[in-house]
């Protein structure tokens, strides 16, 4: 029962990075893509009418980690607080500036809230990518279970670290390229024209970059966690998240060159998801390593729920996963295909 609502709690994580990551990849690209305010514009339309739905799965990551891994989310909340307080005012900056930025014609006005925009969304790509490698590298966590993190102690990923480090900056600029690698490919898919043009050429750019970045991230975890390849060749799922990460980025260079852009949306999604549940499966069923002591570690068996919570949750689960999927369906059915400038109605979405 753990494992499985593990599978679920890793399901909604690659749900979030996926939709999200390219929100935020695309907003990342804003004033690289768009040359224009008319261009400029297009991006945000491209993004506007989903964005808020993709947050529901980092909200639905959050409610399924209390309901099945409690002392994980208290320890976590904890420790995290600093990393999550700055994660929250990304999103709702981020929300902000899409929403109000085409309320007035004011050129002050309307730059102020874009520059906003692009801000927030390179600190959201930084924070998640932070994340990502804490948790990967472990955390201090102490005899009680507890933690807490400085933005940063003496630059090593071993003993008493902080938020950053040089692997968890490694891992933020990682997720920071493959993010607007990401978006660059949806861009494509989503626009027509001068902006299409360019996020063919970054997309192809980024992509290079991020199999670079990648290969380095996966020799320095090798150092600094060298037990994570083992777990990750003895779980299924995580030989099938490794496959991922190599088929979808193959993937992605072919469309890329034949600029077959729904193909290559296909190949960045696949590349972020197999990451996702590479990750997730290499460091089963340690959920939060310490970086102190190991027998300090908080294991997925030892957090989960107690009684018969895990086995209640499963009966209301496919019922919320129903709903979600069936709007999920709807939006992108509703705002699929190519936008245009006259779709842009400048008002909040």
């Amino acid at each position: 029962m753990t494992a499985i609502w593990y599978g679920i709690l890793t399901f909604m994580l690659v749900n979030f990075v996926v939709l999200e990551g390219f929100d935020i990849g695309a907003g990342m690209l804003q004033y690289i893509v768009g040359k224009t305010e008319d261009e400029r514009r297009l991006v945000i339309t491209a993004i506007g009418p989903l964005w808020s739905w993709h947050e529901v799965w980092l909200v639905g990551f959050g409610g399924t980690l209390l309901l099945a891994f409690p002392a994980v989310l208290a320890s976590s909340f904890a420790g995290f607080y600093l990393s999550l307080i700055l994660l929250l005012w990304g999103l709702i900056l981020r929300g902000v500036a899409m929403e109000v930025s085409g309320r007035l014609a004011d050129p002050m006005w309307r730059t102020a809230w874009h520059v906003c925009f692009v801000g927030s969304n390179v600190l959201l790509a930084i924070l998640i990518g932070a994340a990502l490698g804490n948790v990967l590298r472990g955390v201090p966590v102490d005899p009680d279970g507890k933690f807490a993190l400085a933005f940063f102690t003496n630059f090593s990923p071993f003993g008493n670290v902080g938020i950053l480090d040089w692997y968890t900056v490694s891992m933020a600029v990682l997720i920071v390229v493959a993010f607007a690698a990401h978006g660059a490919n949806g861009l494509a898919h989503r626009t027509d024209g001068l902006v299409y043009d360019r996020s063919i050429r970054i997309a192809k750019f980024l992509w290079k970059v991020a199999g670079v970045l990648l290969a380095i991230v996966t020799m320095e975890t090798w150092k600094v966690r060298p037990d994570f390849f083992s777990g990750l060749v003895h779980h299924f799922p995580g030989v099938v998240g490794a496959i991922a990460v190599t088929s979808g980025i193959i993937i992605t260079f072919f469309a890329l060159g034949k600029q077959q852009t729904s193909r290559a949306l296909t190949g960045s999604s696949i590349v972020l998801a197999g990451m996702v549940i590479a990750g997730a499966s290499g460091i089963f069923p340690v959920m939060l390593h310490s970086t102190l002591a190991p027998e300090n570690s908080i294991c997925a068996y030892g957090a989960a729920a107690a009684g018969n919570g895990l086995a209640a949750g499963l009966v209301w689960w496919p019922l919320a996963f129903v709903f979600a999927v069936g709007y999920f369906l709807f939006s992108y059915r509703y705002y699929s295909g190519k936008v245009s400038p006259i779709e842009d109605t400048q008002i909040p979405y």
